[in-house]
C-alpha cells in the first residue's frame, strides 16, 4: 500500500458532530479489536492513530452491528490504549525525539503536539533539537502557536521566531483582530507590546502584506496590548488603498450597480429589473401617478415602509447584515475582524439601494414644495398626538439656509432628542419637558425601551433550536442533496419542492430525519416527509432569516406556537423597541459600541472630528444616510404605538 493511501485510511477523530465520523467507524473496530497491549505499537504514526481510536471509544462511536458484549469489549481496552500511548510519548527525549517526529504527518500535527505537551517531552528535551525536530517534520510556527504548553517551555525561542519575519505579524493579527479564527494562537510571554507594534508596522510596509489583513489594522480599535495605535491604522489605511488602487491598475473588475428612477407611463407603483447585459444592474423604476397620488404625510412614511420595503410585514426592518443573508464564500472565505460588523453583496445592494431611494424620494418632495424633515416633524408633533395622545414630542427641522455639514449634525442629534423622549414616555406614561431638559445620559440604541412586553422572539442558546435552524435552512445541512434529482439549497427547499420519501434519504441523514420528526418540527406520512406545522415553520424561518420576529404580528395560532417554543427552551421573549440586529446596524453606522469598521457617522458630526477637506458632497450623502436611519427608527416607532393600542382593548386610543 502507497503511503498516500496509507494516509487516506488512517482514523482521525474530528468532533462528536462531524460528519466525517461515520467513515472511520469501521476501521476503528479493526484497530481495536487487533491491539494487544503486550505487543502495542512502536511506529509514531501508529500511536498517533490509536490516540484518535481512544476518542472514538470514548465517545461511543462503534459500528452499528456491534453487540452489546462487543461495544463492552472494545470499551474495556480503552485503558490499555491510553497506557500504551502514554509509555510511548514519555519515552521521548532529546536523544530520540528527531527520529520519532520526523515522520508525522501533517494531518497528525496537532495531536503530536498535544502529547508532547502532556507527556512533558517539551521540558525533556531542549529547544534547538526539539524545534528542529518539529520544523523537519513541516509543522508550521502557526500550529506551534496552537500549543500552549510548547509556547509556555519554548517562550523565548518562539518569540524569536515570531519576530525573524514581517509575515509572522499575521499570527498576531489572527490572535487579536481576526473573527472565528479556527486555530488557537498563543503568544509567548515574552513578546511585548512594542515587539507587537513593531511587527505589526513592518507588515504593513512589507510588499508581501496580505491586503485583507492590512484592512484588519485599519479598521481595528486602538488597544495598547494589540500593538494598534492610532498612526498604525493610518498608516494601513493609506497603505491598503495603495494595494487597492494598484489592484486594480489591470483588473477593472466586474461592473455592478444600482438604479432608481421614476417612470410618467408606469401603472404599477413599482418594478424591479436585473440587468445583466453589461456586468449587473439592479433598476428599481417607480410610477411617478403612484407618488402624486400619496403625497400626505401618511403616506410619504408608508411608502418607505411598504413602497421602497425597509421593513418586511412584520415591521423588521430589511437594512441589516443577517447573517442567513450571506454567502457561503463570504461566511467562510473572507477575512472578518473580531469587532466587524460583517457585511456581504446582499447587504450591500439593499444599503446601495435604499440610499438611492431615499434621495429620489427627498428630490421628488423638494420638486412638489415638500421637505422630508417637516413630515418626520409632523409625525412627533401631530401624528402621535392626535392618534396616540402621546404629547410633548418634538423634531425641529433643520434650517432652510444650512449646509448639509450643519443639517447631518442637526439631524443626529435630533434623532438621539427623539429616542430619549421615547424612553421617558414608556418609563413614565408621559412625556416632561423639565426631566427631558435634565435628562443626558446618551442613548443605547438596543436598550431604547418598548411599550409592549415581550415584543421579540429570540432563539436561545438550547442546542436543540440551534441544530434546527441550521439543518433546516442552511446551506450547510447534511440534507441539501439526496441525488440529482431530489437537491435544494437547504432541506425546506428540498422538502417542498420535491415529493421525497423516508427511504430516499441516504442512510447517514436518516437519523437527522428520526430526530426531526422526534422534535415535531417534520413528519413522515408514508408518501413522503413534510413540515409537521405551518405555524411554527414560519416562526423558524423568521429566527433564522432576521434573528427575531415580532411577537404581536403573529396570529394566535403562531402565538400558541411561540408559547410552545418557550416552554421546550428553544426561544425566549425580550422586550426592546429595536431587535437585537437592528441595534446592531444603528451602532454599525453611528458610534464604536459594538464594531470597529463602520463610518461613525455619529460621534464624527457631533464630535467635529471628520477630516478636513470633506466637501458638501461628502456630506450630503452622509445627510441621506441620517435621513434614512431617521425614518427608519420612524416606522419602529410607529409600529410601537400601534401594537401597543391593539394589545390594550380597553384603550381610548385603540387603533
Amino acid at each position: 500500500m502507497s503511503s498516500e493511501d496509507d494516509i487516506v485510511r488512517r482514523v482521525r477523530f474530528f468532533d462528536v458532530h462531524d460528519l466525517a465520523a461515520g467513515m472511520y467507524v469501521q476501521r476503528v473496530a479493526e484497530l481495536v479489536e487487533r491491539f494487544d497491549p503486550a505487543d502495542a505499537p512502536s511506529e509514531t504514526m501508529d500511536l498517533l492513530e490509536l490516540h484518535n481510536v481512544q476518542q472514538y471509544l470514548e465517545n461511543g462511536f462503534f459500528p452499528r452491528d456491534y453487540t452489546e458484549s462487543e461495544r463492552t469489549s472494545a470499551t474495556s481496552r480503552i485503558a490499555a490504549i491510553r497506557s500504551a500511548v502514554a509509555r510511548f510519548f514519555t519515552s521521548v527525549d532529546s536523544t530520540n525525539c528527531a527520529s520519532l517526529i520526523g515522520g508525522v504527518g501533517h494531518e497528525y500535527h496537532a495531536d503530536l503536539l498535544e502529547l508532547l505537551g502532556r507527556y512533558k517531552a517539551f521540558e525533556r528535551c531542549d529547544p534547538p533539537t526539539m524545534l528542529q525536530a518539529l520544523g523537519q517534520a513541516g509543522v508550521r510556527l502557526s500550529e506551534l502557536l496552537a500549543c500552549k504548553k510548547l509556547v509556555a517551555v519554548y517562550d523565548a525561542e518562539v518569540r524569536d521566531q515570531l519576530l525573524a519575519s514581517p509575515t509572522n505579524a499575521e499570527h498576531l493579527i489572527r490572535k487579536h483582530l481576526q473573527k472565528d479564527v479556527r486555530d488557537e494562537v498563543n503568544l509567548p510571554r515574552s513578546l511585548t507590546q512594542a515587539d507587537a507594534r513593531d511587527l505589526l508596522e513592518q507588515y504593513v510596509d512589507s510588499p508581501d502584506a496580505n491586503p485583507n489583513y492590512v484592512g484588519l489594522i485599519e479598521s481595528a480599535p486602538v488597544r495598547e496590548d494589540t500593538g494598534v495605535d492610532a498612526k498604525l491604522k493610518l498608516r494601513a489605511k493609506r497603505r491598503n488603498a495603495e494595494m487597492i488602487e494598484k489592484l486594480f491598475e489591470n483588473n477593472p473588475g466586474i461592473r455592478m450597480g444600482t438604479e432608481v428612477r421614476l417612470s410618467d407611463t408606469q401603472d404599477e407603483p413599482a418594478r424591479f429589473e436585473l440587468d445583466e447585459s453589461d456586468g449587473v444592474s439592479a433598476r428599481f423604476t417607480y410610477s411617478s401617478r403612484w407618488l402624486d397620488g400619496s403625497n400626505d404625510n401618511p403616506s410619504i412614511l408608508n411608502n418607505f415602509q411598504h413602497l421602497f420595503k425597509l421593513a418586511d410585514e412584520q415591521v423588521l426592518l430589511s437594512l441589516p447584515s443577517y447573517p442567513a443573508k450571506l454567502g457561503v464564500f463570504e461566511r467562510f472565505m473572507g477575512t472578518a475582524g473580531k469587532t466587524h460588523y460583517q457585511v456581504g453583496a446582499e447587504f450591500s445592494a439593499v444599503d446601495m439601494s435604499s440610499l438611492l431611494q431615499t434621495r429620489l424620494y427627498q428630490h421628488y418632495l423638494q420638486e412638489k414644495g415638500r421637505d422630508l424633515e417637516d413630515v418626520i416633524s409632523w409625525f412627533f408633533q401631530e401624528y402621535l398626538v392626535e392618534e396616540f395622545d402621546a404629547r410633548n414630542f418634538s423634531f425641529r427641522p433643520s434650517s432652510r439656509g444650512a449646509s448639509y455639514l450643519e443639517r447631518v449634525r442637526h439631524i443626529f442629534a435630533e434623532m438621539e432628542s427623539v429616542l430619549t423622549q421615547f424612553s421617558l414616555w414608556v418609563d413614565n406614561g408621559e412625556l416632561d419637558s423639565d426631566l427631558l431638559a435634565i435628562t443626558s445620559d446618551p442613548v443605547r440604541y438596543k436598550a431604547v425601551p418598548s411599550l409592549v412586553p415581550g415584543k421579540y422572539v429570540y432563539s436561545t442558546q438550547s442546542p436543540e433550536i440551534a441544530g434546527i435552524l441550521n439543518v433546516l435552512f442552511s446551506d450547510q445541512s447534511s440534507l441539501t442533496y439526496i441525488s440529482d434529482e431530489l437537491r435544494g439549497d437547504n432541506a425546506v427547499e428540498l422538502l417542498l419542492k420535491n415529493q421525497v420519501t423516508y427511504d430516499d434519504f441516504h442512510e447517514y441523514q436518516r437519523s437527522t430525519i428520526d430526530q426531526l420528526v422526534a422534535l415535531g418540527i417534520l413528519e413522515d406520512t408514508g408518501a413522503r416527509v413534510q413540515i409537521a406545522n405551518a405555524e411554527q415553520f414560519l416562526i423558524l424561518r423568521s429566527l433564522f432569516m432576521t434573528e427575531a420576529c415580532s411577537y404581536y404580528h403573529l396570529s394566535d395560532h403562531e402565538r400558541a406556537e411561540v408559547d410552545a417554543m418557550v416552554a421546550r427552551g428553544w426561544v425566549e421573549r425580550r422586550t426592546s423597541l429595536l431587535t437585537e440586529a437592528e441595534g446592531q446596524y444603528f451602532n454599525y453606522f453611528l458610534n464604536k459600541v459594538d464594531f470597529s469598521n463602520g463610518p461613525e457617522l455619529r460621534n464624527k458630526y457631533l464630535h467635529g472630528s471628520q477630516a478636513n477637506g470633506e466637501g458638501e458632497d461628502t456630506h450630503f450623502h452622509s445627510y441621506v444616510i441620517a435621513l434614512r436611519l431617521m425614518i427608519a427608527l420612524v416606522i419602529k416607532l410607529n409600529d410601537d404605538f400601534c401594537l401597543s393600542a391593539q394589545e390594550q382593548p380597553n384603550s381610548a386610543n385603540l387603533k
